[in-house]
């Protein structure tokens, strides 16, 4: 007999398809995964102070607030296994989903597999990443860490300018390298950085490595014209040079936007593919929040529950 109901990845979208999958005892079983696109439990697990997540005044940190969201998953009797699927077949139902270890059938199928940040790997990077560094301002731009302190934001897009003026709310002054002498940002968006006081756009740099002891206190940058380095002191660095969504494995089977992301019906998570939805930051590049999240896996897993009863 095929599973109900395979849920694909581990995130905030995933746990909370889970829960309410399990809770309309639809039996879920979970590839939390295991190495493929980060670490089970996604971004948050990378994630020091979560500041604005509903429910938590004081704040709780990333991993404690995955552990928990595991554990309700588990306490409605969720199946999880950590374990990368490394194939599936949505050509015919059941589904296939198989990892290295088991292969499973699946009456339905959620995908919530996340995007990972691009990061420059730079050599301090593993060190001080989660201590000065972030690829999400809007997430932990307002942590007091980063108040009042010049701030480095890397990239020359949309994301890049949009992220630069969101943390001039909080940031003595934002820095915003970039390695070419031009942004590829919308008009409307460059506009607002150059006219901003409190930005100033380092132009033709790349940044080479980051400085500090136990945090961030500098970054070194490099002028690619001139190969001249240098260190600017600053008290934070947040990359805006885009996200990775992880579908690999969907690719050929489903349908995927240009940059990779899993199309999903207007007003629903339902795919291309009847019987596969998809929630979180793998079908969203626009708001990429925990809460955000969470709330498109509930909607997953209600509309799998829907979908399940009329195949009936």
């Amino acid at each position: 007999m095929p599973e109900s109901v395979v849920i694909i990845g581990s995130g905030p979208a995933g746990h909370t398809a889970a829960v309410y999958a399990a809770r309309a005892n639809l039996k879920p079983v979970m590839f939390e995964g295991y190495s493929t696109g980060g670490i089970p439990g996604g971004q948050l697990m990378t994630t020091t102070e979560v500041e604005n997540y509903p429910g938590f005044p004081q704040g709780i940190q990333g991993p404690e607030l995955m552990e928990a969201l595991r554990k309700q998953s588990l306490r409605f009797g969720t199946r999880i296994f950590t374990e990368d699927v490394t194939r599936v077949d949505l050509k015919t139902r059941p589904f296939t989903v198989a990892s290295s270890e088991r292969t499973v059938q699946a009456s339905a199928l959620i995908i919530a597999t996340g995007a990972t940040a691009r990061r420059l790997n730079l050599p301090g990077e593993a060190r001080l990443w989660t201590k000065g560094m972030s690829a999400c301002a809007v997430c932990d731009g307002a942590l007091p860490v980063f108040r009042n302190k010049p701030l480095v934001v890397v990239g020359g897009g949309d994301s890049a300018c949009e992220e630069s003026t969101f943390l001039t709310k909080f940031a003595s002054k934002v820095y915003v390298v970039h390695r070419r002498d031009q942004f590829r940002a919308s008009k409307i968006m460059q506009e607002r950085v150059f006219k901003n006081p409190k930005i100033e756009v380092i132009w033709n740099t790349v940044v080479e490595d980051v400085v500090g002891d136990d945090a961030v206190s500098a970054v070194r940058l490099k002028d690619v014209k001139t190969g001249k380095t240098r260190n600017l002191a600053c008290g934070g660095v947040f990359y805006a040079i885009g996200f990775d969504p992880n579908t690999a494995v969907f690719k050929g089977q489903l349908e995927l936007d240009a940059d990779g992301y899993v199309v999903t019906q207007p007003g629903t998570t339902q795919t291309s593919v009847p019987g596969v939805f998809a929630c979180g930051d793998v079908q969203d590049k626009h708001y990429r929040q925990a809460v955000t999240a969470a709330g498109s896996g509930c909607m997953a897993a209600l509309d799998c529950e829907r979908w399940l009863a009329d195949e009936r």
